[in-house]
């Protein structure tokens, strides 16, 4: 059986992540051990305890999703790895597909994700701005919005194409108000304000650029095993230089994780799609996208159990 390997972004976090997985297993505590030592804080207690608050901030919501992907990915490895034809992640999750692809180290890529999260949030503080969730409009209508809704030196743009009708909007605050009512003159479902520290994936992150590039830079790329899907690209990667600069690019451009999933659908429709860290989201896209694909989360003891048996 053929296997892609999908990664969580932010949002999936949640208190009592992997904890179980911890406690049942060796290789788990091992990687939370490790991501505790690379980024110099006690994370697994974040994680497997809260307080929600502390878990929520984007500098450690980020490297304990990727400890949480990377636990399963260690448990599973063994028997999964002659399977696996391509991985993938959402957002900071493309950063554990790379790590589950080899080309990145669990201590260079708690590192670098851990700089992330901390660029992110900084400059969340020196560019505020804003997030919102549009349902219900296609994605022309929805780049219509921000295009009618960028005015007066304040801009706005798509920022995450999580599936045909669903899309997050991405700018300075006003401007993101302004799309969000446009949307809704277009016929919106719902435009929401999502709680987040600043606004991700679009040009007000440029000021983190150069230091994530520092980052990128300090860390030991290696090719992938197999083709990583680019959330910038919505293409195959197979090379570490390719991969460094997509994961630089990808900090100011929209995640087409529409694109992903469907370059992953052409290229591989007989595979079992896994979703590896906590919680459904990115399997309940894929049912979206591509409702003719066979996909399940492995993310707890139980499901990693279930997901061995599955794959022969």
């Amino acid at each position: 059986m053929d296997v892609v390997l999908l990664f969580p972004g932010q949002g999936s976090q949640k208190p009592g992540m992997a904890k179980d997985l911890a406690a049942a297993s060796s290789q788990a505590r091992e990687v939370f051990e490790l991501v505790d030592r690379a980024v110099g804080v006690s994370l697994s207690t974040i994680a497997f305890q809260g307080p929600e608050d502390q878990l929520t901030a984007t500098q450690n919501a980020q490297p304990a999703l990727l400890a949480h992907g990377a636990a399963v990915w260690a448990m599973t490895k063994d028997h999964l790895a002659p399977h696996v034809r391509a991985s993938a992640g959402h957002s900071l999750g493309e950063f554990t597909a790379y790590h589950a692809a080899g080309s990145l180290s669990l201590g260079d890529a708690a590192t670098v994700v851990r700089r992330r999260g901390d660029l992110m949030y900084d400059s969340g503080l020196k560019r505020p701005g804003a997030m919102a969730a549009i349902l219900g409009l296609d994605e022309a209508q929805v780049e219509e919005a921000c295009r009618r809704a960028s005015v007066n030196g304040a801009a706005v743009v798509p920022a995450n194409y999580n599936t045909p009708e669903q899309l997050v909007i991405s700018g300075e605050s006003a401007a993101v108000d302004r799309a969000m009512e446009l949307a809704k003159e277009l016929g919106a479902k719902r435009a929401m304000r999502l709680k987040v520290s600043g606004a991700f994936h679009s040009p007000l992150m440029e000021v983190a650029r150069p230091g994530l590039s520092r980052a990128l830079d300090a860390a030991e790329f290696r090719d992938p095993a197999f083709p990583v899907f680019s959330n910038v690209s919505g293409r195959g990667v197979t090379s570490a230089g390719e991969a460094r600069r997509l994961l630089l690019e990808q900090l100011t451009s929209p995640v087409r994780w529409t694109n992903v999933i469907r370059g992953l659908a052409a290229a591989h429709p007989n595979a079992l799609f896994v979703e590896m860290g906590p919680g459904n989201v990115l399997t309940n896209l894929t049912k979206r996208i591509a409702p003719q694909l066979k996909s399940v989360t492995c993310g707890t003891t139980a499901e990693v159990a279930q997901l061995l048996e599955m794959v022969a």
